[in-house]
């Protein structure tokens, strides 16, 4: 597995922006770019599978990848085979049981590798997937774009294109969230103030950023042309017996959640330093259940500052710093309940409109295979519960 270290964490962005191309000369990698650039077109043509079907079973090899262990290659990599996948698995008017060996045998490859299960998840579909249009420039929504879409336009780079920014604009939320959860009783008022404003400040941005989605990504596109490519096998009713990645696993198949925001470590690194507990519940054990496909620096994060973090004590007992506590509590519930509109907005009003260009996946689970109304409500709620 590659391993990626943990110092003092600061974005969950890489730490330097994603490869465009390959670096190592192999012309299956050649080939594996040239599916992923021409992906809208195969897509509107009808003519992926046939595409993937004509291929050998080495003709996606990622050997001389493997050999070269470039960190930035190797998700490339993943981010490209997951669009692939996901297009193969969802592009026809029936999904498909079974993922040909030429993309499912490199796909696993690279899952076990970076440590996270062959689905696409929110790491390759947004944490690894944006270049900036001009390098010498910050990263912003007028400064991204991405590096694979399924079927492209305006829409679904927004959508994209604006998780990246959140990420981006949690940066100083992140350092901050980090810092408290070394803090104690030792510590100055000052030392706690100090980074609880930090927070409050990095996620009045973060909500800013959100709350833009509608400019630019209409409810009606997204359910109907973005979102059904992002579904996993897990608890998902078109896929009731799971996928087939050929050759791999002794051919049994297999149930992955699919591509959802729950897989960003903001919020569970902020509960986590924060000392925001969720009850234990199915809402829980689905959350947890995400960092699995988080990648695994990631994951490590959170479970160290929810096991060092005494920051909501130290908090409790000064008295001097709730006002600052709850505004942090406040933000992250605006965030909750912005979220909970647009799924309102973008996923269960579109379920009532006939449809007749395709599907936009079941209207009462989310990607992940969660009822999720009920899940963003009791989110935003058990928030607004702990404020002091």
């Amino acid at each position: 597995m590659y391993i990626e270290y943990i110092n003092n964490m600061k974005t969950f962005l890489p730490n330097k922006d994603p490869l465009k191309k390959y670096i190592t000369p192999s012309s299956s990698l050649e080939r594996l770019d040239d599916i992923a650039q021409q992906l809208p077109k195969l897509l509107l043509t009808g003519s992926l599978q046939d595409n993937i079907n004509s291929l050998k079973k080495n003709n996606l090899s990622i050997k001389a990848l493997i050999e070269n262990n470039n960190a930035r290659e190797l998700k490339l990599a993943m981010v490209q085979l997951s669009f692939i996948s996901h297009a193969y698995i969802w592009g026809a008017k029936t999904p498909s049981k079974v993922l040909p060996e030429v993309i499912a045998k490199p796909w696993v490859q690279l899952s076990n590798i970076l440590g996270r299960p062959p689905i696409l998840s929110y790491a390759s579909y947004c944490l690894d997937n944006w270049y900036r249009l001009n390098i010498k420039k910050d990263i912003s929504l007028e400064n991204v774009g991405l590096l694979t879409n399924f079927l492209g336009g305006v829409d679904e780079d927004w959508f994209v294109t604006i998780h990246v920014c959140i990420e981006d604009a949690a940066r100083d939320a992140i350092t901050a969230a980090d810092a408290i959860s070394k803090l104690n009783e030792m510590d100055t008022v000052k030392n706690f103030s100090d980074n609880l404003n930090l927070i409050i400040l990095s996620l009045r941005r973060v909500n800013a950023i959100f709350s833009r989605m509608p400019e630019k990504c209409d409810p009606y596109i997204y359910y109907h042309r973005v979102r059904p490519f992002i579904f996993g096998t897990k608890d998902n009713p078109d896929l009731k017996k799971g996928l087939i990645y050929e050759n791999q696993y002794n051919n049994k198949p297999q149930f992955f959640r699919g591509e959802t925001g729950a897989q960003s470590s903001i919020m569970p690194f902020l509960d986590g330093a924060l000392g925001i507990y969720h009850t234990e519940d199915d809402l829980r054990h689905y959350l947890n259940e995400m960092r699995d496909y988080m990648p695994p620096k990631h994951r490590r994060s959170i479970e160290i500052v929810e096991k060092r973090s005494n920051a909501k004590n130290c908090i409790l007992e000064s008295k001097k710093l709730t006002s600052e506590y709850n505004k942090c509590l406040e933000e992250i519930r605006i965030f909750r309940a912005q979220h909970l509109e647009f799924a309102a907005t973008y996923i269960h009003k579109q379920s009532q409109i006939k449809n007749p260009f395709g599907r936009g996946g079941s209207t009462i689970t989310g990607t992940g295979g969660t009822p999720f109304m009920k899940y963003l409500k009791k989110h935003r709620d058990e928030t607004e519960k702990q404020k002091i």
